[in-house]
């Protein structure tokens, strides 16, 4: 390669077997306080990836996640959780990974080493020319997704990709890249430790800030929220009451009868 892969290098430790279990936690945890100032200096490519997505879904078009083990799990996970916290449709928001449905719980061998199969996976969910594509891997090097990459950009469809090593072929490859880089990790090459942390912050500010600049959140409130569980039905209700003046009781009522705080409150009389 081209480029260093600070992901891999050795660790910062020696000896780990010989630490205490509070020499442990003390040192993953000395090293998980660098990734939020990681994160912060890749905000501007965080921005520019975010100004593009939302521009692209106010177009009708849809985004999507493609990875391969954690990077593919992270994807998955901040895509399942749009529809409950926003109200969105559940093909608004997509995570692809490598190996299909089975590699969410164990690895698939091989999987991510296709140069073809990310296309084909894309095409099987109905990719279309206004939707965006992020790539996600750790290294950078992942051939499923910077193979993914290159056939969206070769249909003309928005590419972006977060990586946490700097100057990579998926970087490259991306329209809109995202560099988190965060260096070696605690147990040398087990990127699912600082880096998996950093595409989940990244994740977290992607799908977050895109909803509320389409209107997805009111004030601070989740207010397209679906009510799954008794719980959200509970928090739902008590956002009525501080918003409208109600009871409980009416605004129980209310929420029950219109399925969301947005519309109990939009038909309050």
């Amino acid at each position: 390669m081209s480029f260093t892969k600070t992901t891999e290098q050795s660790s910062r430790y020696e000896q780990l077997e010989n630490m205490s279990v509070h020499e442990l936690l003390t040192n993953i945890n000395n090293e998980d306080k660098t990734v939020p100032l990681a994160v912060e200096k890749a905000l501007p490519q965080i921005e520019a990836l975010v100004t593009q997505t939302v521009v692209q879904l106010k177009k009708g078009g849809r985004l999507f996640y493609i990875g391969a083990g954690t990077s593919g799990r992270l994807g998955i996970v901040d895509a399942s959780e749009c529809p409950p916290t926003f109200g969105v449709p559940h093909e608004l928001v997509n995570g692809i990974i490598a190996g299909g449905d089975q590699a969410i719980r164990r690895a698939v061998e091989n999987a991510e080493d296709s140069t073809t199969q990310a296309w084909l996976d894309l095409e099987a969910a109905g990719i279309g020319s206004d939707d965006v594509v992020v790539g996600i891997a750790a290294s950078g090097t992942t051939p499923y997704v910077i193979s993914g990459l290159e056939a969206c950009n070769a249909k003309g469809i928005v590419t972006g990709s977060i990586t946490c090593n700097a100057g990579s072929p998926l970087s490259k490859v991306a329209q809109f890249p995202v560099e988190v880089v965060v260096g070696p990790e605690f147990v040398t090459g087990s990127s699912r430790m600082k880096a998996g942390t950093a595409q989940k912050l990244v994740l977290n500010m992607l799908s977050t800030a895109t909803m509320i600049q389409l209107g997805r959140v009111k004030g601070n409130k989740m207010v397209d929220m679906q009510l799954s569980n008794a719980k959200l039905v509970d928090r739902g209700t008590r956002m009525i009451m501080d918003e409208i003046g109600v009871d409980y009781e009416t605004a129980n009522q209310l929420l029950l009868t219109h399925g969301s705080v947005r519309k109990a409150v939009e038909n309050f009389k």
